[in-house]
């Protein structure tokens, strides 16, 4: 039996997300928060709503920052669904060796 590390479905997040090709801790820690945001840009969802109720920022209060927050993270959700999902699977396919 192996055991499974607990998903948090609504984790708090950096002002910036990951940059690179490698998966991060913290990209797997926020595999929902990306989802999320994928979802919401898909149906148009306003971006500063979806910094409230995703991104838990208040872009009333800092609108630049906020905005850097959520288009940072945006882009790292569209860089996994593009080619980290990729490393993803090769991950796996290594961990079963």
């Amino acid at each position: 039996m192996t055991m499974r590390v607990p998903v948090e479905l609504d984790p708090d997040v950096d002002d910036i997300a990951p940059t690179g090709d490698e998966i991060t801790t913290y990209d797997e820690r926020h595999f929902v928060t990306y989802m999320r945001l994928l979802d919401a840009k898909a149906e148009d969802a306003d971006w500063k709503e979806v910094a409230q109720i995703v991104l838990h920022r208040d872009p009333s209060f800092e609108e630049l920052r906020t905005y850097r927050c959520w288009q940072s993270h945006l882009e790292r959700a569209q860089w996994l669904s593009r080619e980290g999902y990729k490393r993803i699977l090769e991950q796996a396919a290594a961990n079963k060796a």
